[in-house]
C-alpha cells in the first residue's frame, strides 16, 4: 500500500506537501469521511446492542451481509435479527433489570485501493444479564469487513466475531473451551499496512459528489470531530482521578455548562457541576484503596451544521455519544462496584476553543461486585431517551464551495493531513496492542517494523531500548526467534479512549491511551489498567510508526476475579522499595534505564526510582498535555510533555533533532486588548495580543491584526515573550470596528485568535485623529 500525493512528506520537507488538484483534495476528503464512517458503524452496532435494538443492528448490514459468530453464520438482516435476538434471549438491555452492554474497541480500520471496501480489526467485550440471575460475559476478536453503497453509505459486509474467553459472573471469564490459543484470527494487514490506513488510489469514489463543494467546511468537519473526541476522552481521564477542577474546566469560564446523572439530578455551572460529580462520585481526589475508573468506549461524534442561537458566543456545535464502563470501589471500607452507562454530551465552539456544553450520563446498570449485576443491580431503571447520531451524513449537505486557488489548496491540504494523521496514530498504536498480545519470536519482528528506525520503546519494569535494531534484539531476546503455535493464556494490551495531537504539520502526533489488559486463562480471568504515552511519525515511505513508547503500570490491579479489584491487600511495608531486576535487564541491558532518569518521573513506578506503588496504594498518573479548554496543567504538577525519555535524560532522541515538529499540548490560548499609548503619541490607540503556552514552550510565528480598514502583522521571537502590542492605524473611520488577532502556530503551539471590538466616535467619515 502507498498514500496519495497529498498524504506523502519527506523527512526533508518539513510538512509542504505535493501540489494537488482539486479533484485529490476531495478524494482524500472522502476517504478520511470513509474511515471515520465505517469506525461509527460499528460502534453504533455497539451501542445499539445496549437497548436490545437488534433489527436496527441488523439494519447496519449489507442485503447479504454475513455475521460469523464462532462457527455459526448466519446471512442477511432478517437472519441477523432473528439470531442476535435469540442469542441474547432476556439478556437484552429491554427487560427490567436485564444488561446487554457490547463495546468494540481499539479499531484498525484499512480502506481498498478503490476505497469502496474497507477491512477492520477489533477487539470485543459483551456483558450480559437477565435480572432474574442469569449472567454470561464474553470476549474476542472481530476482524470485520465494509463495502460502500451508491449513494456512499458504509455498510457491514461480514463481521467475524472469534471467541477468545467466556463464563458466567459468579465463576469469572476463562478460555472457550478450556483450550489453547493459537494466532487468533490472522492479521489483515501486513506491519507496513498497519500504519496507513487509507492506500494510494484513483481519484472519483462514488458518492464523493461534486469536486471542490464544501471541500473547506468538511475539512473544518475532521479537525473539529478530532478536537471534541479529544475533549470527550480526556473528560474520563480527569473523573478517574477526581479532578473535578480540571473537569469544570472543560465547560470553559462560562456558568451555563450543565452535568445530568439519571437518577441522581441536574447541576448546573461550576459549583453545581462538582457537587453533582462528588454526589455520584465522591470528593476531590484520590486516597488509598479509592477506584474510579470509567472506561470510555465506542465514543461517536457529529458535528452540527447550524448553532443554537441561545448559545451564546457559539461559533460551531458538537454532540458526541458512547459506552462507559465504571469500575469503582473502596478497598478500606470494602466496596466495590460494576457501573454500565451510556452518555451523551454536547459541545460548542467558542473564539475557537472546543468546550463542553452539557453532559449526561445515565446509568442503565449499577452493581456491587460481590453480587455482579444478575439481579438487576441497585439503581432505579434508566429514564434518559437515548438518542444515536447519525454519522452518514458526513461529507454531504455542504453547500458551500471552495475556491481552488493556489494557497487555499496547501493550506486546505495541511489541515486534512492534521485529520489523516489522527486516523494513522491510532491505527499504528492499536497495532501495537494487537502484536503484543500475540507476542513471541515471529511477532518480535512485526512488533518493531511499527517502530521507526530511530524509535524508543519501554521495556516494562526495565527501561528504553533506542532504535528499531535495539527494540527487535530486546524482545527477541525476552521471547527467543520461534513461533509459539498455541498457548494457554493471554493479557491482552487494548488501547482505548485516545487522546491524540497532531502536529501542525500532520507529520507528527502525541497519543495518550490506556493500558486495559484483560487477562484470560483456563481459570478465571483478570482486569488490570495503565496508561501509555507515546509519540508516531510519519515517515519517508508515507508510513505511520511509533516514535516513542512509555507505560505506565499499573494504577490498579486485581489477583483473582473472585475477589476482583476491592479484594488486593495492602503491600507490606517491610517489603523491598523494588523487585529484583529483570533477567532482560541482566542480559540485554536498556540504552536508558528507569532508575536513572532522575526527577520525579519514574519514581513509584516498579523499575523506577524509590519504593514502587503498588495498588491499593495510588499511583501517580502522568499527563502528556494540558486543559484542552483552559490549558492549565494538572494542580498535582504531573505534567510531562512529549517524549518521556528525552524530556531530560535523552533529548537527541527527540523529534526535533530529526526533522519532525513537537506535536501541541493544548490550546494556545490568545487574548487581544486595549493597551496604554506607549510614550510616542498622546492620542494613539494601541492593541495589546497576547500569546500564552504551555510551562517552558516557546512563542515563536505570526500575530495578525486583520479588520476591515486594519491589517497588521508581527513575528514574535523568543525574545518577545509571547506579547505584542500594535499601535492602530490614525486614518480609522469613526463608528463599529471588529478586529480578529490570530495566532499562526509553531513547533507545540496550535494556531489560536481572539476577538476585539471598538466604537470611535463620529460617524463615517469620521477619522482616530480628528
Amino acid at each position: 500500500m502507498r498514500l496519495s500525493r497529498l498524504l506523502l512528506w519527506t523527512a526533508a520537507g518539513a510538512g509542504v506537501c505535493d501540489a494537488v488538484t482539486v479533484e485529490e483534495l476531495a478524494h482524500n476528503v472522502s476517504r478520511i469521511e470513509s474511515l471515520r464512517e465505517i469506525k461509527d458503524v460499528t460502534s453504533t452496532f455497539a451501542q445499539l446492542a445496549q437497548f436490545g435494538r437488534y433489527a436496527d443492528m441488523a439494519a447496519l448490514f449489507a442485503p447479504e451481509g454475513t455475521l460469523l459468530w464462532g462457527n455459526t453464520s448466519i446471512q442477511g438482516p432478517e437472519a441477523i435479527k432473528t439470531w442476535l435476538e435469540a442469542d441474547a434471549g432476556d439478556m437484552n438491555g429491554r427487560l427490567p433489570g436485564s444488561l446487554d452492554t457490547m463495546v468494540l474497541a481499539t479499531p484498525l480500520v484499512n480502506l481498498a485501493v478503490d476505497g469502496k471496501t474497507a477491512e477492520g480489526r477489533w477487539n470485543g467485550w459483551r456483558f450480559q444479564g437477565d435480572g432474574k440471575g442469569a449472567t454470561r460475559m464474553r470476549g474476542g476478536i472481530w476482524e470485520n469487513e465494509y463495502s460502500v453503497t451508491q449513494e456512499g453509505r458504509w455498510e457491514i459486509g461480514v463481521m467475524r466475531y472469534h471467541e477468545l474467553y467466556e463464563g458466567g459472573y459468579e465463576g469469572g471469564w476463562r478460555n472457550v473451551g478450556g483450550r489453547d490459543f493459537g494466532l487468533v484470527p490472522e492479521f489483515h494487514y501486513s506491519a507496513e499496512e498497519a500504519g496507513v490506513p487509507i492506500p494510494r488510489g484513483v481519484a472519483g469514489v462514488v458518492g464523493e459528489g461534486p469536486e471542490g463543494v464544501g471541500l473547506g467546511r468538511r475539512i473544518e468537519d475532521l479537525n473539529d470531530e478530532d478536537e471534541v473526541r479529544n475533549l470527550q476522552h480526556a473528560w474520563g481521564y480527569y473523573v478517574d482521578r477526581r479532578l473535578w477542577g480540571e473537569v469544570g474546566e472543560l465547560f470553559g469560564s462560562h456558568s451555563w455548562g450543565v452535568l445530568r446523572v439519571d437518577n441522581v439530578g441536574v447541576f448546573e455551572g461550576p459549583g453545581g457541576i462538582k457537587e453533582g460529580l462528588e454526589r455520584w462520585m465522591g470528593g476531590e481526589g484520590l486516597k488509598q484503596g479509592v477506584l474510579n475508573e470509567h472506561l470510555i468506549f465506542d465514543t461517536v461524534v457529529k458535528i452540527r451544521q447550524e448553532v443554537d442561537e441561545n448559545v451564546p458566543d457559539a461559533e460551531r456545535m458538537a454532540d458526541a455519544r458512547g459506552i462507559e464502563i465504571g469500575l469503582v470501589g473502596d478497598q478500606e471500607k470494602g466496596t466495590a462496584s460494576w457501573r454500565f452507562s451510556f452518555f451523551q454530551s454536547s459541545f460548542v465552539r467558542r473564539n475557537g476553543i472546543w468546550q463542553f456544553l452539557n453532559v449526561t450520563i445515565a446509568p442503565l446498570v449499577v452493581a456491587n461486585y460481590s453480587d455482579g449485576w444478575g439481579h438487576g443491580g441497585v439503581m432505579p431503571a434508566s429514564t434518559v431517551d437515548p438518542v444515536l447520531l447519525d454519522y452518514t451524513t458526513r461529507g454531504t449537505n455542504k453547500p458551500i464551495a471552495q475556491t481552488a486557488t493556489a494557497d487555499s489548496l496547501e493550506e486546505l491540504s495541511r489541515r486534512l493531513s492534521r485529520s489523516y494523521g489522527y486516523e494513522g496514530t491510532e491505527s499504528i498504536s492499536n497495532a501495537y496492542g494487537f502484536y503484543i498480545d500475540f507476542i513471541d519470536g515471529a511477532a518480535c519482528s512485526l512488533m518493531a517494523a511499527i517502530h521507526h528506525p530511530y524509535a524508543n520503546k519501554e521495556s516494562p519494569f526495565a527501561g528504553f531500548y533506542h532504535t528499531r535494531q535495539r527494540v527487535l534484539e530486546a524482545c527477541t531476546q525476552a521471547y527467543g526467534t520461534s513461533a509459539r503455535p498455541t498457548r494457554s493464556a493471554i493479557s491482552f494490551h487494548w488501547r482505548p479512549q485516545p487522546v491524540i495531537h497532531v502536529s501542525q504539520d500532520g507529520r507528527s502526533a502525541s497519543l495518550r491511551a490506556r493500558l486495559l489488559q484483560p487477562a484470560t486463562d483456563k481459570t478465571a480471568g483478570t482486569i488490570r489498567g495503565g496508561m501509555y504515552h507515546d509519540q508516531m511519525v510519519l515517515d519517508e515511505n508515507g508510513s505511520w510508526k511509533l516514535w516513542s513508547l512509555t507505560i505506565d503500570e499499573f494504577y490498579w490491579t486485581m489477583n483473582s476475579w473472585k475477589e476482583g479489584w476491592g479484594g488486593v491487600e495492602v503491600r507490606d511495608k517491610d517489603a523491598p522499595d523494588q523487585p529484583p531486576p529483570r533477567d532482560l535487564v541482566r542480559q540485554y541491558p536498556p540504552d536508558l534505564w528507569l532508575n536513572e532518569m532522575e526527577g520525579e518521573r519514574e519514581v513509584g513506578f516498579m523499575g523506577g526510582r524509590e519504593r514502587y506503588v503498588s495498588w491499593p496504594e495510588i499511583q501517580r498518573m502522568w499527563f502528556g498535555y494540558r486543559n484542552p479548554v483552559s490549558g492549565g496543567v494538572p494542580e498535582n504538577g504531573s505534567y510531562c510533555p512529549g517524549c518521556v525519555p528525552c524530556y531530560q535524560h535523552k533529548p537527541e532522541w527527540g523529534m526535533t533533532k530529526h526533522g519532525w515538529q513537537e506535536p501541541p499540548t493544548g490550546p494556545t490560548l490568545v487574548r487581544a486588548m486595549f493597551a496604554p499609548g506607549n510614550g510616542s503619541s498622546d492620542d494613539g490607540m494601541f492593541i495589546s495580543v497576547s500569546v500564552t503556552p504551555g510551562p517552558g514552550e516557546v512563542v515563536e510565528g505570526v500575530v495578525r491584526l486583520v479588520g476591515e480598514q486594519v491589517e497588521l502583522e508581527y513575528v514574535l521571537t523568543e525574545k518577545d515573550e509571547g506579547r505584542v502590542t500594535f499601535e492602530l492605524p490614525r486614518n480609522l473611520s469613526g463608528g463599529f470596528h471588529l478586529l480578529e488577532a490570530t495566532f499562526s502556530g509553531s513547533n507545540r503551539l496550535k494556531p489560536g485568535r481572539d476577538l476585539i471590538d471598538l466604537t470611535l466616535p463620529g460617524g463615517p467619515g469620521s477619522r482616530l485623529g480628528d
